[in-house]
């Protein structure tokens, strides 16, 4: 059953959170997860959205996605995620 984490940002000190992004690919393609959103400019229909970017990785499992997620390279990294923007970040299980 695939498994989704899904991501909701606020920025806080963007240059930090640009100096993860610029190596985030190159930890995640290691890994066996499909970047299926990364959108700084989401569209709300409903509601108050105060975050600034919505991020969604597909994975083909649990396991792969804890994988990627306690990896040291990404762990690594993310360092500068958390310091550079306040984060909800979910794992929710796809329908099959």
């Amino acid at each position: 059953m695939s498994v989704y984490i899904i991501a909701q940002l606020k920025f806080t000190r963007r240059e930090l959170y640009d100096r993860y992004q610029s190596r985030f690919m190159g930890v995640f393609s290691k890994f066996k997860g499909k970047l299926l959103v990364a959108d700084a400019h989401p569209v709300v229909l409903e509601g108050e959205w105060l975050r600034d970017k919505v991020v969604i990785m597909e994975f083909p499992d649990e396991a792969a996605a804890k994988e990627f997620q306690n990896s040291p390279e990404y762990q690594e990294i993310s360092v500068d995620r958390k310091a550079g923007a306040d984060a909800i970040v979910l794992t929710v299980r796809g329908l099959s």
